[in-house]
């Protein structure tokens, strides 16, 4: 009896890990971020009055893709993330899944995800989400192993979530729609290129072409850290030029900007793990505060 139990919680245990290996497929946190992003791009589309079922239906969809493209992207890059001590432990190279069942399952959420948002949404955030996708898996995935210019493109998949949202929104693309997009755009590349630094070594152990790559002290990394932060700043205020937003918005942009700034040339100046780290999380907490704030300012008026 006490045996057939053990192999009962033994399976169960099992079970578990399989479900937790699939779920880490998806690449949880950053389908959180996309959904994130996503809704803020809604609810700015839409306005206070925004139909919360439309709402639902569109991150629920664009969950699926996000995460049907992070485990493709895995499928993809699975012999690459062998060779990095960050990404050795993943659920294909660690042999824990097997290729064909993650090909298959990022397949049917993306495909299914982009269907969802054209049917029960509207077919303009469909073809976004699709864009998004095939940017990311076709042009992005395969270029970080031949040009360092790859976090360009990457950034072009990266802004376009909240541009889906408001097309779910208002069923077009409006010019404040490619605002959002200019700011997460240029957002991307401090902190992408704090990461690159910061693992510098694994991504050039593992063939990828990362902007750190040969940059052993770090001036070219650090110079386009700058001149990325620093476009940043006049694009992340033109909601308040253009009368989207607000006094608020415009203080706490101009706050945020600062902080960016401060963390940006710190790193510029010393060039440390450590400052590449501050910059990073700084801009984790950069864009969700911008965002909330802009949300904030739109939905009050």
């Amino acid at each position: 009896m006490k045996q057939q139990v053990g192999v009962r919680e033994a399976r169960i245990g099992l079970s578990w890990t399989r479900i937790m290996d699939y779920v880490t497929l998806t690449k949880p946190r950053i389908t959180i971020f996309v959904v994130f992003t996503t809704s803020v791009g809604f609810m700015l589309g839409a306005g206070k009055g925004f139909d919360m079922r439309i709402l639902i239906h569109t991150l629920m969809a664009t969950s699926l893709v996000a995460g049907g493209s992070a485990t493709l992207n895995q499928y993809l890059e699975r012999e690459l993330d062998a060779r990095m001590k960050r990404t050795c432990t993943r659920p294909l190279p660690s042999g824990r899944l097997h290729p064909d069942a993650a090909y298959l399952y990022g397949l049917v959420l993306s495909v299914s995800g982009i269907l969802y948002l054209g049917f029960a949404v509207n077919w303009l955030v469909g073809l976004v989400a699709a864009a998004t996708a095939i940017v990311y898996l076709f042009l992005y995935t395969p270029m970080k192993q031949k040009t360092s210019h790859n976090t360009a493109v990457g950034a072009i998949a990266g802004a376009l979530p909240p541009v889906g949202g408001w097309a779910a929104a208002k069923g077009e693309i409006g010019l404040e729609a490619w605002i959002l997009f200019g700011i997460m755009f240029l957002w991307q590349f401090p902190h992408f290129f704090a990461i690159a630094w910061l693992y510098r070594e694994d991504y050039v152990a593992s063939g990828y072409r990362m902007i750190s790559a040969g940059d052993t002290e770090g001036r070219r990394t650090s110079r386009q850290v700058i001149i990325y932060s620093l476009a940043l700043v006049p694009v992340s205020i033109l909601p308040f030029l253009l009368g989207s937003s607000g006094l608020s918005y415009l203080i706490a942009a101009t706050i945020l900007a600062f902080a960016l700034l401060y963390f940006s040339f710190s790193f510029a100046r010393l060039r440390t793990d450590l400052d590449a780290k501050k910059l990073m999380r700084a801009t984790l907490v950069y864009l969700p505060v911008l965002w909330l704030v802009m949300v904030i300012d739109r939905l009050s008026v």
